[in-house]
């Protein structure tokens, strides 16, 4: 597979019910004036076009830019502040994922294809493995079943290790068996998307920023000088009165895919459900407690890997994410609210089914969140030395996290569509969680082709 593009740039603020976006390739008319975005010299008159987020990959945008157009609703006028810029930035292996499900098969794929784009592109990353590590007698069971899932998924290098092994990679912490994996690794994901931008222009495609969607509709009347008359039949529209025509759509958007799809006019459902994930930072003079990524066997019920001890490449060490519902789906700080987000959720989301399952995970993260002492209470299981005058509050992300309405967490990619005019031609990526970041070059090639048997391209 060619290099890939991955982006997460968005539009500066959002009008009640709309949703802010920014296009890749975009080509149509704004305020009905032509408006030639694209670039190589194409012209908006001779190109289709698709709608999307995420993971693109050169291979799939190349095809893209010359049937689609493409749209990623988020808020800020950059590349990757909001999901991919606040995640843990760790290059996943895949051992954690059903057999033969999509997260594994990606997973496995993607690190590959990571790798190789970032030493072709010369972006730093490190792979300085990961220790899985039973730290209580009746973790040892899940993290046997959990190594031969690893082997299942094909990840190499897997080995099981016992204590003195542990002390040989990670000095500090405590264990009584660990998964080592040798494949994981840590790289800055902005670095990455801004290097995916950088050649998805370099190969004749633009990045139009602040266009702030408000509704998508079919076409009454063709545009008024275009050449094209009705082959561009979508529209676009945004909050400022700017329209875009495209022939093709394709989203995947993130914490507003299910607010999208219904613009489209096609089923809201899954619901997204935002989960706010709080790290906490390991003081400089404390680092040299943490070598690798260290993490602990996890609990099968949730998609959340749990808190972990995780380097970064500029040095640092963050600890966490703990798993909290987020009360805005832009909610990185805990206080910050939408009533319109927490009614939806309460309303049109399974959450109320999800809480009375799990009551008990809830508060207790809850109350992790709240005080910092319980954190590092945990913490300590795997590295004792650790104490509360050693951390700081860090940053935050917010997960996009799908859930039907019986209260079940969407754990896979789901793809969707709709019926009638709009509804044929879009194709909504309804679901990408994590590892999505680790996945973003297999995804794309895998959008690309879903893109092409479903428009018949």
């Amino acid at each position: 597979m060619v290099p890939a593009l991955r982006y997460l740039v968005g539009a500066c603020g959002r009008a009640r019910g709309c949703f802010a976006g920014s296009f890749l390739g975009a080509c149509g008319s704004a305020s009905g004036r032509p408006r030639p975005l694209c670039g190589g010299g194409h012209s908006a008159s001779t190109r289709r076009s698709i709608f999307v987020d995420h993971q693109v990959s050169v291979k799939a945008l190349m095809f893209c830019m010359n049937h689609v157009l493409t749209l990623i609703p988020c808020l800020s006028c950059s590349v990757a502040v909001h999901q991919t810029g606040h995640n843990s930035g760790v290059i996943h292996s895949g051992i954690y994922y059903k057999p033969e499900s999509l997260k594994a098969k990606l997973c496995v794929q993607g690190a590959a294809l990571l790798y190789e784009y970032c030493q072709q592109k010369g972006i730093s990353y490190k792979q300085c493995g990961k220790l899985i590590v039973a730290v209580e007698q009746e973790e040892i069971p899940r993290l046997q079943a959990l190594y031969e899932r690893g082997l299942q998924n094909g990840i190499q290098g897997l080995r099981l290790i016992q204590q003195e092994d542990i002390k040989k990679k990670e000095p500090y912490c405590r264990g009584l068996m660990a998964i080592d994996c040798p494949h994981t690794g840590i790289v800055d994901y902005r670095q990455v998307a801004l290097s995916f931008a950088q050649d998805f222009q370099e190969a004749g495609g633009s990045v139009l920023t602040n266009f702030e969607v408000k509704d998508i509709e079919m076409a009454k009347e063709s545009p008024s000088r275009s050449i094209d008359g009705m082959q561009y039949p979508i529209v676009i529209k945004n909050t400022k009165g700017e329209e875009i025509r495209c022939q093709y759509v394709v989203t995947c958007a993130g914490l507003y895919s299910d607010r999208i799809s219904e613009l489209s006019g096609c089923t809201p459902d899954p619901r997204i459900v935002p989960f706010r994930g709080d790290y906490l930072l390991l003081k400089p003079e404390k680092c040299y407690l943490v070598k690798g990524n260290i993490y602990p066997v996890p609990d099968s019920r949730f998609p959340f890997l749990g808190v972990h001890f995780t380097p970064r490449m500029d040095g640092s060490i963050w600890l966490g994410p703990n798993a909290v519902l987020a009360f805005k789906r832009e909610g990185y700080r805990p206080f910050d609210f939408s009533a319109t987000d927490v009614m939806d959720i309460i309303i049109n989301s399974g959450l109320i089914k999800l809480a009375s399952q799990n009551f008990s995970y809830g508060v207790t993260e809850m109350y992790k969140a709240c005080f910092l002492g319980a954190t590092v209470k945990y913490l300590q299981k795997f590295i004792p030395e650790i104490t509360v005058s050693d951390i700081l509050r860090g940053p935050a992300g917010v997960r996009a996290q799908a859930l039907d309405r019986d209260g079940n967490l969407v754990e896979d990619f789901v793809f969707d569509a709709g019926v009638g005019n709009i509804g044929n031609r879009v194709l909504h990526v309804r679901n990408a969680p994590s590892p999505a970041a680790t996945s973003s070059l297999a995804i794309s090639g895998m959008i690309a082709d879903e893109v092409q048997q479903r428009f018949e391209l």
